[in-house]
């Protein structure tokens, strides 16, 4: 099959987006790629997103735009909701918010190179973001990461977001049980977590795909700043992040079956280097060779780990 011929399913999650939603439409319309579904779950919208949404429906002319009522439990259950509806069949899936705005080449960029592999292995595709303001005026990039992705990398660190992620057929496939199991912290961290640890093969495209809005007092996408970045590290020294870590483990450990006998060796060792002395620690820490992309992120996973904050 060509890459022409590839149906997407994009799913977006909606909540009170009525100010920015439709700019996300267009960037959606303006895709090179031509077959592409819309599956929006909204979570309980007050304001006029359904309306807007409703008026795109006649005027898709890539597929179809089908409208869900969300689960209201918060995006991760949103998209988990997403991820768990057989209804939603495709050839591959992306993750979508509802204010960002997607380059015309995201989709067909991601397809590109999934072509060059086995359809029958997970792939997911992701990439860099460029940071915009709530008016749309362009201010930076998420930070260019240059190790390879795989799963003792995504043990510790979710390196993009998912409003930049494509999955295979396969992936969705994995996810989907996967996430039939267990609920998660992020999506996108989920699918990271997951594909490697089955053994799928990530892409991370070093351009920045999507723009991102950042809204006031978000730090999540105001990645290019020194203040986000310290949020970060504040976040990982009061423990936030173990929490996080421990919620990825549980869900891992119920899904243990779908791990390649690697991936569950790393977890073990990982889960083991979590307790006892601070020797003890960083020798596990050490002989699992997990790793975050940059080196202050790596130091700040050993400090981490010396005060038993993960």
């Amino acid at each position: 099959m060509s890459k022409e011929d590839l149906r997407i399913a994009v799913l977006m999650g909606t909540k009170d987006g009525a100010a920015f939603i439709e700019e996300q439409l267009q960037s959606l319309l303006a895709q090179s790629h031509p077959l592409v579904d819309l599956w929006i779950s909204d979570d309980g919208s007050t304001d006029g997103t359904i309306a807007i949404i409703e008026t795109w429906k006649s005027r898709w002319p890539k597929g179809r735009v089908t409208l869900m009522e969300g689960p209201r439990q918060g995006f991760a259950a949103n998209f988990r909701s997403m991820i768990l509806d057989r209804r939603i069949d495709a050839d591959c899936y992306a993750f979508c918010d509802q204010d960002d705005v997607w380059e015309p080449d995201r989709l067909e960029s991601a397809i590109s190179w999934m072509q060059a592999y086995d359809a029958k292995t997970p792939l997911m595709f992701c990439s860099r973001t460029a940071t915009m303001t709530e008016t749309g005026s362009l201010v930076g990039h998420s930070p260019l990461f240059r190790r390879p992705p795989s799963f003792r990398n995504a043990l510790v660190q979710s390196i993009a977001g998912g409003n930049t992620i494509l999955l295979n057929a396969a992936a969705r496939d994995l996810l989907a049980r996967a996430s039939a199991r267990t609920g998660f912290v992020s999506h996108d961290w989920w699918a990271y977590l997951m594909v490697t640890a089955a053994g799928g093969i990530v892409r991370y495209d070093p351009r920045p795909l999507v723009r991102y809005r950042q809204h006031a007092g978000n730090l999540v996408g105001a990645n290019v700043s020194w203040r986000a970045r310290f949020s970060r590290l504040g976040r990982l020294f009061k423990g936030e992040f173990a929490g996080w870590t421990d919620r990825n483990l549980d869900g891992l450990a119920v899904n243990r079956d779908l791990l390649t006998g690697d991936a569950a060796a790393c977890v073990d060792l990982f889960k083991n280097g979590r307790q006892g002395s601070l020797f003890q620690r960083l020798h596990g820490l050490r002989k699992t060779g997990v790793y975050r992309q940059t080196f202050t992120g790596t130091l700040g996973l050993y400090l981490a780990f010396i005060l038993g904050r993960i």
